[in-house]
């Protein structure tokens, strides 16, 4: 890394709270706490607000790999915006360089919200990527997105059927089972009960349930007993 900052991080670190360095390292043991500068992140969405669309913005998103943990969260800021092929063009740039669950959960482009089957077409390609988070993504927008309306039955035993060691990829399968009852709750429940789902994506997915709030009582009282 060259020891002069660019403009963007000078920025960066005009905004570091030590506090919250500290509290992010902790949360992060993946990420070198020198990679971490602390940037609340109401103030690192207002700069990528601010410098939405400049040259300033067009360079930085150029400038992979980033060192920053803050500077990927504001590259995962800046191409929330995008739309259609730019904005799964941008994905298939930034996402290999994605080292964390935190920048990973962070990039929630507003357009696939848009377009469903685009979407769904750019997921099956990122489940089989080699990339960790990039694997991780997928299983996250399918979790926001696929599972009302756009529901594919093919889904959780998809899920289910994944055998990975990597603790990342089974919280992220551990996600969508606890956010899939309150949803579509008879469809889901032999999962628990069977059960369906593979240890300790058992056992993080029903507590990760049983603290929803979008549970009934009732509902959650049969999770506990499976």
């Amino acid at each position: 890394m060259n020891n002069t900052p660019t403009p963007i991080q000078s920025h960066l670190f005009s905004l570091k709270d030590e506090a919250y360095k500290a509290f992010q390292s902790a949360l992060m043991p993946t990420v070198c706490a020198e990679r971490i500068i602390g940037v609340r992140t109401p103030a690192l969405r207002a700069y990528a607000k601010n410098i939405k669309n400049t040259p300033l913005a067009t360079e930085f998103l150029k400038e992979l790999p980033h060192f920053y943990y803050e500077e990927n969260n504001l590259h995962a800021f800046l191409i929330a915006d995008y739309e259609g092929q730019a904005l799964f063009d941008a994905l298939d740039a930034f996402l290999p360089h994605v080292d964390n669950w935190a920048t990973c959960d962070s990039l929630r482009p507003k357009y696939f919200k848009k377009d469903k089957t685009a979407l769904r077409t750019h997921i099956e390609r990122w489940f089989h990527a080699p990339h960790l988070y990039t694997r991780r993504f997928a299983m996250e927008a399918l979790m926001l997105h696929f599972l009302e309306d756009s529901f594919d039955p093919a889904d959780p035993p998809h899920l289910a059927a994944i055998n990975s060691h990597e603790y990342y990829e089974q919280m992220m399968i551990a996600w969508y089972f606890a956010e899939a009852p309150c949803r579509r709750y008879e469809e889901i429940l032999p999962y628990f009960t069977a059960p369906l789902l593979k240890e300790p994506i058992l056992k993080m997915a029903r507590q990760k349930a049983l603290d929803s709030k979008k549970l009934t009582e009732k509902q959650k009282a049969v999770l506990r007993k499976a």
